[in-house]
């Protein structure tokens, strides 16, 4: 049976919010084992690919298993002109759990660590090369959900996703949010992965851009979509999920 919309926005609050727990609760677990910057990061990279890849594996049937805004957008701009596409209400929904999760999970990173529950960010990201890394990440994330999507290859979504993001945490400037909703829950924490609030709005521009910029490259690189096995990233859940449409 298809899962409901309050089902689907469900696992979607809850995967957004374990993200981030996984983003910030090892970021602050390295930061109290070692000095070493570059060890902090492996250590945060790798936790965020192993735990991300999880939570597509077990979230991917319910809704998809967004849990970023500019997925979900894009999803339902490639699907709004044809019979089958997602409406606007539940896009709009995914978009609000996916934040809402985001910044739970942030304060409860803190809570397990002893860290106050909210505070504002102080680390500065505030940076046009940080910002061109934002984007090239972004892009890089879309074309590559999208391309799987048009290629018939989305059941390797988890293990395609989860390893470009522990890659793109090393070969972009920004560490590689690409994703506006754990952009604004990162801003919640004065750790190691935290953002300034002043820094979050250049940055979910720059994601913004990178979207748009990342449809693109899918359209013109790959053929019009075809429908898709299980596995996919839609809107709608079921035995046949639905796929995105050329933009």
């Amino acid at each position: 049976m298809t899962a409901s919309l309050g089902r689907r926005a469900l696992a979607e609050a809850v995967g957004s919010a374990a993200l981030v727990a996984v983003v910030v609760g090892s970021g602050i677990q390295a930061t109290q084992l070692t000095h070493d910057v570059g060890l902090r990061l492996l250590a945060d990279s790798l936790a965020t690919a192993f735990g991300l890849g999880v939570l597509i594996t077990l979230f991917g049937p319910v809704s998809g298993a967004h849990f970023n805004p500019v997925v979900t957008l894009a999803a339902w701009f490639t699907g709004r002109r044809t019979p089958e596409g997602p409406p606007l209400r539940d896009a709009l929904a995914y978009v609000f759990a996916q934040t809402a999760g985001a910044i739970g999970g942030a304060v409860l990173a803190d809570a397990m660590f002893a860290e106050p529950l909210v505070r504002w960010s102080t680390h500065d990201r505030y940076a046009g090369h940080l910002w061109l890394g934002e984007l090239v990440a972004t892009a890089g994330l879309v074309l590559l959900v999208f391309g799987l999507a048009r290629t018939r290859r989305a059941h390797l979504g988890a293990v395609a996703v989860a390893s470009y993001i522990g890659a793109a945490y090393w070969f972009t400037s920004s560490t590689s949010f690409a994703n506006p909703a754990v952009t604004v829950g990162r801003a919640f924490t004065d750790t190691f992965a935290g953002i300034a609030p002043a820094s979050v709005g250049p940055f979910i521009a720059a994601q913004t851009a990178g979207a748009v910029l990342g449809l693109c490259l899918a359209a013109a690189t790959f053929k019009r979509s075809v429908p898709m096995p299980t596995g996919t990233v839609p809107l709608r859940s079921g035995p046949e999920l639905s796929t995105p449409s050329s933009p």
